[in-house]
C-alpha cells in the first residue's frame, strides 16, 4: 500500500455527513500513530547514533520538500526556547528554500542539483546529523541530500511511508512508517504528516534527555523569554534544590537566568564552582548533583 492509493475505506469520503467524515479521518489519525510501533526499534537506533555525534558539537541539519520540509522546521525550531539548543547547530535544507515553507515552488522537489548543493552550502560534515524526510520516499531533492551528506561522512536518517523507496536505500539509519494509503489519495498532510511529526518528536526529544537538557522531567535548560517561563524557572529551582522562592529569585539572578547552574548555586556552591562542574559534567545536572552528593 502506497501513500498514492486510493483508499477503499474513503472513497465515498465526499458524500457521508460531517460527522461521518470527522469520525474517519480521526480514525486515520489514530493508524497513522500506531504505525510508528514497528519503528521504534529503528528511532532509538537513531537517538544513539545521534547522540555519539553531537556530544561532538555537530549539528542537526532536516531536510525535505513540502509538508515534509515544514514539519521538520517546525521541530527543529522548537528545540532552541525548550532546550536552549544552539541556533548555530540547527540547519535546513528545503526544496525550493524558505519561500517554499509558505508558497509551493514549482519543481522545487525535482531537483537533485539543489538538494546536493544545499549540502555544500552547509558545510556538512561528519559531526553532522542530517534527517531527510519524505512520505513516498522519492522525492529527489530529499535523496540527493542525504547521498551528498553520506559522502561527507555524515549520519544520514531517512523517513518515508513507502517500503523499497529509495529515500530508504540511501542512509544510514532508514526509519520506514508505513501508514499507508492516504483518506485523500497522495495528500501526505495527513497519516504521513501525523506520522513524520510523532518520529521527528521522538527522536529530538529523546536525543535532548540524553545530552542533559531535561532533569526529572523538566526542561531545565529552557530559555526563560517571558514572565510565565520566569516564573516556571523560579519553580523548577525551588522543586530540585528544596530552597524558598526567595533563594531560587536570588540563584536565578546571579546565574543569569541558568536553571542547572541556579540549582547548584542554591544548593550553597558559589558561582564559579558551579560553572566549573557544569562543564566537568557537560551539562549534566544529574551528574552535578550526584558529584555534590557524593562529596
Amino acid at each position: 500500500m502506497s501513500t498514492e492509493d486510493i483508499s477503499p475505506r474513503y472513497l465515498e469520503l465526499d458524500a457521508w455527513p460531517t460527522a461521518e467524515q470527522v469520525r474517519a479521518l480521526y480514525e486515520g489519525q489514530l493508524s497513522a500513530v500506531a504505525a510508528l510501533g514497528a519503528a521504534l526499534p529503528s528511532i532509538s537506533l537513531v537517538v544513539d547514533r545521534a547522540v555519539e555525534r553531537l556530544r561532538r558539537d555537530g549539528r542537526i541539519i532536516y531536510a525535505g520538500a513540502g509538508t515534509s520540509a515544514r514539519i521538520g522546521v517546525q521541530d527543529g525550531a522548537e528545540l532552541l526556547p525548550t532546550f536552549n539548543w544552539p541556533s548555530e547547530r540547527i540547519a535546513f535544507a528545503i526544496a525550493g528554500g524558505e519561500g517554499a515553507l509558505l508558497r509551493a515552488v514549482e519543481n522545487a522537489e525535482d531537483s537533485g542539483a539543489d538538494g546536493a548543493s544545499r549540502i555544500g552550502a552547509l558545510g556538512v560534515g561528519p559531526d553532522d546529523v542530517v534527517i531527510g524526510v519524505a512520505a513516498s520516499g522519492a522525492t529527489l531533492f530529499t535523496v540527493s541530500v542525504l547521498e551528498a551528506a553520506r559522502t561527507r561522512g555524515a549520519l544520514t536518517v531517512g523517513i518515508a511511508s513507502n517500503p523499497g523507496s529509495r529515500l530508504l536505500a540511501v542512509c544510514d539509519q532508514p526509519v520506514l512508517i508505513e501508514t499507508g494509503e492516504e483518506p485523500i489519495a497522495g495528500s501526505t498532510r495527513l497519516k504521513a504528516g501525523t506520522a513524520q511529526k510523532v518520529a521527528l518528536n521522538l527522536i529530538s526529544t529523546t536525543v535532548m534527555i540524553q545530552l542533559g537538557h531535561v532533569y526529572r522531567g523538566m526542561m531545565v535548560d529552557m530559555r526563560p523569554t517571558n514572565e510565565k517561563l520566569r516564573k516556571r524557572s523560579v519553580e523548577m529551582v525551588i522543586q530540585i534544590a528544596g530552597c524558598t522562592p526567595e533563594a531560587a529569585g536570588k540563584a536565578l539572578a546571579v546565574s543569569g537566568g541558568n536553571i542547572k547552574t541556579a540549582v547548584l548555586v542554591a544548593h550553597g556552591i558559589d558561582l564559579d564552582t558551579a560553572v566549573s562542574l557544569m562543564s566537568k559534567h557537560d551539562g549534566n545536572l544529574r551528574a552535578a548533583l550526584d558529584a555534590i552528593k557524593a562529596g
